[in-house]
């Protein structure tokens, strides 16, 4: 459980890192400021159209770093950093995260507690659609209570090799 001021740290951090990482056409996806003994573990979950590559995660790394030497916003305690790609475990909370999981297989819990278990075929600003056993389903973000992307590891490709 986090504190108020433990929050209020991680907003200001997630400020912070926000305009440099988006020149670098990096999403601040999540932060998470953890206590770890005498020090604290600072991780930062980035995301970009197309995935995020090791060099993306390396080059956000030196941004981040030297966006927190240039800030108080860490105080003294020291501290261990971590630069991430989002992962799949993420629920997908806005349109941009539909839009990167085109063709992803997800689930889908709606407010009203069903569940439905689709492939992303389309998605705008207000909602998404899920091709459900060949029949298309359009889904409003606002009737998704949750949605995780499920993990296949025998899928057919449908395209061809020419």
């Amino acid at each position: 459980m986090s504190t108020p001021h433990q929050d209020a740290t991680r907003d200001r951090i997630e400020a912070e890192l926000i305009d440099p990482l988006k020149v670098m056409e990096l999403d601040v996806e999540a932060v998470e400021l953890t206590p770890a003994g005498k020090r604290r573990v600072l991780r930062v979950a980035v995301d970009k159209d197309g995935g995020v590559t090791l060099d993306d995660v390396a080059d956000a790394t030196r941004e981040v770093s030297r966006v927190l030497d240039e800030s108080d916003v860490m105080g003294e305690m020291p501290y261990t950093l971590e630069v991430t790609s989002r992962g799949v475990d993420r629920p997908l909370t806005l349109p941009r995260h539909w839009r990167r999981n085109a063709d992803r297989l997800v689930k889908v819990t709606t407010v009203d507690g069903t569940d439905v278990t689709g492939r992303i075929t389309t998605s705008d600003d207000t909602a998404v659609t899920l091709d459900v056993d060949g029949e298309q389903q359009q889904i409003a973000y606002a009737d998704i209570a949750k949605a995780l992307v499920q993990i296949e590891f025998n899928r057919k490709s449908e395209k061809k090799d020419d």
